[in-house]
C-alpha cells in the first residue's frame, strides 16, 4: 500500500486540505512584505545638501527656495542639481551668468535635504546612507538574502529531523522578533543583523509551507495547491504597495508588515504534522490519528475500518525510520546526485533570470507604489496560465519551456533598437511574467521530485541554489560598463541553459511522490514512481494474468 491509496480513501482534496492550504496561505502572503520590502524602506527620495550653513548673516535675504539652490548647489551634466556637492559660499552671481561649470565645490558640510514628498523617511534620510554611503543602503538587500541563504540550509536538515509543524512555529517565531526588533534599531549595523536573522526565519515559511501543503494533497490536485500557494505571494505583493503607500515611515512600516506573524502564529494550532513525515520516521501512531482526523473531516468515517496500523506500517520501509537523513544523503547514491546537481541548476537559473530581468525592467513612469503594484499584477495571469501547463504538458516541459522562452524574450530585446521602447516593455514585461512561471512551476516540481524523508533537505539545498544565483544577479548588471548588452546576454544565456538542463528531469504529473531514497534508486529509465495510476494498473494486470499463465 503507497500513501497515496491512503487519500483515496480519505479523500485527498477534501475540506481538511482545504483548511490546511488556506492556514498556509496567510504567511506565504506575510512572505513578499519583507522580501521585497527594501524597494521602500531603503528607497533614497530626491535629496541636495543642507543649505544652512551658507546662510551665515542672512546672505540669502530674499531669495526663492529656487535661487537660494541656483546660487549654492552646481548642476550636473543632465542639468539637475547635484545630490553630494555645493560651492563653499554662495555663489550670488549665478543668478546673472548661468555658468558655473568651472566654480569650486566641496562635499555636503552640514547634512541633507531631503524630499518628504514621497516617503516620510527612509533608513536612507534617518542615517544619511547616500552619496558616499550609498553602498552601505544597497547591501541592506543582500544582508537580508544571505540570511534567507542561510536559513535554507538550516531549515532544510532541522525540519527533516524534527518535522514540518514544530519547524513551522520557530519559523514563524523568529521572524516576527526579529522583524519587530528591526523597526527599532538605534545604528544601520543592528539593522543589518536584525535583517539578517529576520530572512533566515522567513526561509522556513517558505520551503516548509509548501512541503506541507504538497504532502496532504492527492496527485492530481498536486499543481493546484502549488498555484494557490504561489497566488498568495502575488496578492501579498500588491498588497505591500497598498500598506507602504499608507504608512510611508520606514519604522511603522516594519511594525506594519510584520504584524500579521501574530496571525499565522495563531493558525498554527490548527495545522497538522505531515503524516508521510511521521510514516517515514516511525511515529505511526501519531499519523494515524491525523489521518483519522481528516477522514472524518472530509466525511470518510468508514476509514478506521479499512486503514490498521500495520497498513501504514507497509507504506515506507520501516527498517530506516530511526536513520537520521542531512545533505549528505543527497549526494551519496548516483541517482540522487544526479537529481540534486540538475534541480540545483535548475533553480540557480530560475533565481537569476528572474532577479536579473527585475533589475532590467524600467518603470512606467509611474510613482513607486504604483509601479510595484503593475509589476505585482503581472503576475496573476501568468501563474493562470501556467496551472493549465502543468496539467496538460507535465512538470518537465512547462519548466523547461518557461525558462527557454524567458530566455528568447532577453534574447529579442537584445536586438530591439533602444527607440523602439514600446516594443521593448511589451517583451520585458512578457519575460517577467515567464520567468514567474518559471519560478512558480520549480517549487512544485522540486517538491515532487525528491523523497519524503530528505524533501526538506531537498528543497533546502535548491533554496540555496537559488539565492546565490539572486546574489551574482546585481554583480551581472554591473558588467554593462564592460559591455552594454554583456548582462542581457549572460542572463540569456543562463535562461537557456537551466531550460535544456530541465529536460534532463524526469517527469512527476500524475505520479506518486516518492517516499525513501531506495524508491529513487530502485528505479530504471522507466521509473514507476514516474508514471501515472493508468500505467500502473496496466502493469498489475498483466503481471496477475502472467501469474495465472504460470499456474
Amino acid at each position: 500500500m503507497k500513501f497515496e491509496n491512503i487519500l483515496e480513501e480519505i479523500d485527498g482534496c477534501g475540506w481538511f486540505q482545504v483548511l490546511i492550504v488556506t492556514l498556509l496561505c496567510i504567511p506565504r502572503v506575510i512572505l513578499p512584505f519583507h522580501f521585497l520590502l527594501n524597494n521602500f524602506i531603503a528607497a533614497v527620495p530626491s535629496h541636495h545638501c543642507d543649505l544652512s550653513a551658507l546662510d551665515d548673516g542672512n546672505i540669502f535675504g530674499n531669495l526663492t527656495q529656487e535661487q537660494r539652490l541656483t546660487v549654492s548647489i552646481p548642476v550636473q551634466e543632465d542639468g539637475t542639481p547635484s545630490s553630494c556637492k555645493m560651492f563653499p559660499e554662495p555663489q550670488l552671481h549665478i543668478l546673472s551668468n548661468s555658468n558655473n561649470s568651472d566654480l569650486a565645490t566641496v562635499p555636503c558640510q552640514n547634512g541633507w535635504a531631503y524630499d518628504n514628498s514621497t516617503f516620510k523617511s527612509t533608513m536612507a534620510t534617518e542615517w544619511d546612507l547616500v552619496c558616499d554611503r550609498k553602498g552601505m543602503n544597497k547591501a541592506t538587500a543582500t544582508i537580508f538574502f544571505v540570511g534567507v541563504m542561510i536559513g535554507a540550509i538550516a531549515f532544510g536538515t532541522l525540519t527533516d529531523k524534527f518535522g514540518r509543524k514544530p519547524m513551522l512555529l520557530v519559523s514563524y517565531t523568529i521572524s516576527m522578533v526579529f522583524g519587530f526588533a528591526s523597526a527599532f534599531s538605534n545604528s544601520y549595523t543592528m539593522f543589518g543583523v536584525m535583517r539578517f536573522f529576520t530572512g533566515f526565519g522567513l526561509t522556513g515559511i517558505s520551503i516548509i509551507s509548501t512541503v506541507l501543503s504538497v504532502e496532504w494533497v492527492d496527485i492530481k490536485h498536486r499543481a493546484l495547491i502549488g498555484i494557490t500557494g504561489s497566488m498568495a505571494w502575488s496578492f501579498g505583493n500588491m498588497m505591500l504597495a497598498g500598506i507602504a503607500y499608507q504608512v510611508n515611515d520606514w519604522r511603522m512600516l516594519m511594525i506594519a508588515v510584520s504584524a500579521p506573524l501574530g496571525l499565522a502564529i495563531i493558525t498554527w494550532w490548527w495545522l497538522p504534522e505531515s503524516a508521510r513525515w511521521l510514516i517515514a520516521n516511525g511515529k505511526v501512531e501519531r499519523a494515524h490519528l491525523y489521518l483519522e482526523k481528516c477522514a472524518r473531516f472530509n466525511n470518510r468515517k468508514d476509514f478506521t475500518s479499512k486503514i490498521k496500523l500495520e497498513h501504514l506500517s507497509d507504506v515506507v520501509g520501516m527498517d530506516n525510520h530511526n536513520k537520521t537523513y542531512s545533505y549528505l544523503d543527497l549526494v551519496r547514491t548516483p541517482k540522487m546526485r544526479r537529481l540534486a546537481l540538475l534541480t540545483g541548476i535548475v533553480w540557480y537559473g530560475v533565481a537569476s533570470t528572474y532577479y536579473g530581468i527585475s533589475l532590467n525592467i524600467t518603470g512606467f513612469g509611474l510613482n513607486v507604489y504604483l509601479t510595484h503594484f503593475i509589476y505585482s499584477a503581472i503576475e496573476v495571469p501568468a501563474k493562470m496560465v501556467v496551472y493549465f501547463c502543468l496539467n496538460t504538458i507535465g512538470r518537465k516541459h512547462c519548466q523547461a519551456g518557461t525558462l527557454l522562452l524567458t530566455g528568447t524574450c532577453i534574447a529579442i530585446n537584445i536586438f530591439v533598437p533602444k527607440g523602439q521602447w514600446h516594443v521593448r516593455t511589451i517583451v520585458a514585461v512578457l519575460g517577467k511574467g515567464l520567468s514567474e512561471a518559471s519560478f512558480t512551476t520549480v517549487i512544485l516540481y522540486t517538491a515532487e521530485l525528491y523523497p519524503t524523508v530528505v524533501r526538506q533537505n531537498g528543497l533546502g539545498y535548491s533554496n540555496f541554489m537559488a539565492r546565490l544565483g539572486v546574489s551574482i544577479a546585481p554583480l551581472i548588471i554591473l558588467l554593462e560598463d564592460v559591455w552594454k548588452p554583456l548582462p542581457e546576454v549572460i542572463i540569456c544565456f543562463v535562461s537557456i541553459l537551466s531550460g535544456l538542463v530541465a529536460f534532463l528531469l524526469p517527469e512527476t504529473h500524475n505520479a506518486r511522490l516518492p517516499e525513501t531514497i531506495e524508491d529513487i534508486e530502485q528505479t530504471k529509465k522507466r521509473n514507476p514512481i514516474f508514471v501515472s495510476p493508468l500505467e500502473k494498473t496496466e502493469v498489475l494486470l498483466k503481471s496477475q494474468k502472467n501469474n495465472e499463465l504460470d499456474q
